[in-house]
């Protein structure tokens, strides 16, 4: 093996893993290796038989810091050739010449082909008390074809198994699999204990791969035949870890974390500049030709910016890799400051850029205007004098608009640190989401609309100045028919001395600006509410509440047993809740003890909206429990509550009634908090372990707070829990009520998505507050029937909503992957 020691770096590519799995059809070249270098733009090229190629490779630093580090690497490359005379890998590094890493002789390439059509991996392995293993990885056929899978005692006797199919959206990225094979992850459940090693068995009509699953072989030393891998490998540290998770949470619980791991905080810096566009892709951006190319104005006001962050600003726009812009200035700046020569300089040398020099100051909305007044282009799009844009960033836009021509895009973004020049805090946004957005200015930059529209909607407005910029957008959005999101952050919003992104607090004025913008939006449109804005430190963030509609809720809660339970449930709702129309309706199901019906009598007794009514079911199905007890509601609303729920504030149902009443909205989850106030709801997003997960789990409510403050902020969702949802009572009807076959599992996120299918939305008000006290005072102690039993319904979903699934969650950014916990990036 050659190694190539003369690269502007510390070290030498070291190879760790090289693997050919070679098939007439597809072949799959797999290395894994390291190298030393600088955070960087970096890529690395594959040159087989002398035809260079994108290799898709995953970068990723193990230490942190500016200086020169060790990289480790991944490749996973899918290539039609059958014969390799010659393997070479290039690195890229930003607009530098490739470097020769890594070239593999004749011999090398003999020795690592492998004529096997299935390609697999493990990654972790764990048991439980109970009996009950779980393993987890991912595998894919080169024929195309499901893999099957089986799990081998010691003696060679099959064990029972239950499978469920996960996502893989990395392995999508890198071109591994295409979308339709996505869901090539496993967590299968088995039934064994650590005293005992394993056989794990995938294979496919004409393959098969077998991995050793030994609690005694070290990650170190386990050496598996599968690709490379992407998580942990499996050792003492993840099997401990996973049997303390069990013996607390339970299996089911586990699953949720399983595929999750434990991640440090990444350095986004660097994580940045390995995933932004390459210089190589920059110049096929600039030669590529659009069916659809229209002129864009970019508007920008300045006032004596100071001339290095000025130039730096004009000189991110000139360096666009699509060319059809124009820079429309308008310019306040003094007659004799530098900043107005500088301008000058810049329009005398490229004729895209505009301006308008203002004899006097009009304020930042009025100025804005003027230079709105410039604007010729098809769609016009927001930039503030310090910022910068990504090179890419207009083609990314464009490229958004071939297939539909959007009233409103808009990108994600992150802040450039003045001081340290690192880039970080990145705001990975969901698509369109529009309680998030009556919430705070989620979309900020970069803001592109049809110019159509922001003409007609008036311009800026100066009664909002500090916030023009959020009134824009609502005034846009009420003319916009389509709006779309690119998932990339193509916008740096400069951080210094000053500027409200480093010092919230720097300019009051602009959070009071956005209450009115908000409050005046909803005064538009007709809906009846009031914005209040969050206290310190939650400034910039608020909360509409709705005017509550007088109408019967009826309260649906099934029960068997457990008095004390529901007696803590319907005791909130009478003496903690301040909405008194409403009736409860209890679903007996089952029940055994004989205070339990002694109870029910009696609170039939002291409360005259309040009836029992008896489920003859001899199985538990929560689905048809439910649809049960709703044909006794009077009420056109419906709250479906878990009898282990309580009312927190006073507020809690007056809060989802007034957003439920929206003509626009189907369903309403609540914040639902443990015993001791940590988070156990506040949303679902699709797609975690190939279903669907609890977002912001465990964070202490008001102590801190999750990803871009979701947690405390109302915001559409694909779903949210039924253990404390309401809806409309004539929605649900139509929609057939909760699916039946999902008697244990997933009725609920099947329920939010259908009303989804009806084009209403899924709101999560995180004002709405309860106690569920279902997992930690409770626990689990799960078996293999009970997994079994669990992903046998989550197969059926993935059956029903595949499309959906696929799809990825709209409200999760695709920036962060389903593999991972939930807002980690690696």
């Amino acid at each position: 093996m050659q190694n190539n020691s003369k690269i502007d770096i510390d070290a030498a590519c070291k190879i760790d893993e090289f693997v050919i799995y070679r098939h007439p059809q597809n072949s799959v070249i797999a290395i894994r290796g390291s190298f030393n270098s600088v955070p960087g733009t970096l890529s690395i090229e594959a040159a087989i038989n002398g035809n260079r190629k994108d290799s898709h490779a995953f970068i990723l630093p193990q230490e942190k810091g500016k200086g020169s580090v060790k990289h480790s690497f991944e490749i996973e490359l899918i290539d039609e050739s059958y014969e390799y005379q010659n393997l070479q890998l290039f690195l890229l590094n930003g607009s530098n010449p490739a470097i020769l890493i890594q070239e593999f002789d004749d011999q090398e390439i003999k020795d690592a082909v492998v004529d096997n059509t299935m390609i697999a991996y493990v990654d972790q392995l764990s048991y439980a008390d109970t009996g009950v293993g779980v393993v987890s990885g991912w595998g894919f056929s080169l024929l195309g074809e499901l893999p099957e899978y089986r799990i081998l005692n010691e003696e060679g006797t099959e064990v029972r198994i239950s499978v469920r199919r996960t996502l893989q959206q990395r392995l999508v990225q890198r071109k591994v699999v295409t979308t339709e094979h996505a869901l090539c992850g496993f967590i299968i459940t088995f039934e064994g204990n650590k005293d005992q090693a394993y056989t794990l068995v995938i294979r496919d009509s004409s393959h098969e791969k077998r991995f050793l699953l030994d609690t005694s072989v070290s990650g170190s030393s386990q050496k598996t035949n599968g690709i490379l891998h992407l998580f942990h490998m499996i050792n003492g540290r993840t099997i401990q870890r996973g049997v303390i998770y069990i013996r607390k949470n339970g299996v089911l619980k586990f699953f949720k974390r399983l595929t999750q791991g434990i991640t440090e905080e990444i350095d986004y810096d660097a994580w940045f500049k390995r995933n932004r566009v390459t210089a190589k892709e920059l110049e096929a951006q600039k030669k590529h030709v659009f069916s659809y190319g229209p002129k864009i104005s970019i508007l920008v006001p300045t006032y004596n910016t100071p001339a290095n962050l000025l130039r730096e600003m004009l000189n991110s726009v000139r360096e666009q890799s699509y060319g059809n812009w124009e820079l429309c200035i308008a310019d306040g700046s003094d007659a004799a400051s530098e900043a107005r020569h500088i301008i000058l300089e810049y329009q005398k040398n490229d004729d895209r850029i505009k301006t308008i020099f203002l004899t006097e100051n009009y304020g930042i909305s009025g100025n804005t205007n003027r230079a709105l007044s410039l604007a010729t282009g098809e769609y016009t799009a927001l930039f503030d004098h310090d910022d910068l844009l990504e090179p890419d960033a207009l083609y990314e836009i464009v490229d958004a608009l071939q297939e539909k021509q959007h009233d409103v895009i808009y990108t994600d973004e992150d802040k450039l640190n003045d001081k340290t020049q690192r880039l970080e805090d990145p705001n990975f946004k969901p698509d369109y989401d529009k309680d998030l957005l009556l919430s705070h200015n989620y979309i900020t930059h970069f803001f592109v609309v049809k110019s159509a529209i922001i003409k007609d909607a008036g311009g800026f407005d100066s009664e909002y100045d500090g916030s023009q910029d959020y009134d824009v957008i609502f005034k846009c959005i009420e003319k916009a028919d389509s709006i779309h999101h690119v998932a990339k952050s193509l916008y740096h919003w400069r951080m210094h001395e000053g500027s409200t992104a480093l010092d919230p607090e720097s300019k009051m004025y602009c959070y009071v600006a956005g209450q009115k913008a908000i409050q005046h939006h909803l005064d538009r449109i007709g809906i009846h509410a009031k914005v209040e804005m969050q206290p310190k430190p939650l400034f910039g963030l608020y909360h509409v509440i709705y005017d509550v509609p007088k109408a019967l809720v009826s309260v649906v809660i099934p029960n068997r047993d457990h008095v004390d339970v529901l007696k803590r449930c319907v005791d909130s709702l009478f003496q903690k809740n301040e909405y008194q129309n409403f009736e409860v309706i209890i679903v007996e199901n089952n029940s055994e003890e004989p205070k339990t019906f002694a109870y029910y009598k009696e609170l039939q007794k002291q409360y005259s909206n309040i009836k029992v009514v008896e489920w003859q079911g001899k199985q538990f199905n929560y689905s048809a429990i439910n649809n049960y007890g709703v044909t006794f509601a009077n009420g056109e609303y419906l709250l479906f509550l878990n009898n282990d729920t309580e009312i927190i504030n006073s507020s809690a149902i007056c809060e989802m009634l007034g957003l439920c009443a929206r003509e626009d909205v189907g369903a309403v989850g609540a914040k639902l908090l443990h015993e001791d106030n940590t988070i156990q709801h506040a949303g679902v997003m699709i797609g975690f372990r190939g279903y669907a997960e609890h977002v912001f789990n465990d964070i202490p409510n008001g102590k801190e707070y999750g990803y871009m403050t979701r947690d405390v902020l109302n915001g559409d969702l694909s779903a949210v829990t039924a253990a404390c949802m309401m809806t409309k009572k004539q929605l649900f009807l139509s929609i057939g009520g909760f699916d039946e076959q999902f008697k244990i599992a997933c009725n609920d996120i099947d329920y939010c998505l259908k009303v989804r299918r009806e084009g209403k939305l899924v709101v999560y008000n995180a004002f709405s507050l309860w106690h569920h006290y279902e997992s930690k005072s409770r626990g689990y102690e799960d078996g293999f029937d009970k997994t079994a039993r669990f992903d046998d319904e989550v197969c059926r979903w993935q059956k029903k909503w595949m499309a959906e699934l696929l799809a990825g969650d709209p409200y999760y950014n695709q920036n962060f992957k389903v593999e991972d916990e939930p807002f980690i990036m690696k």
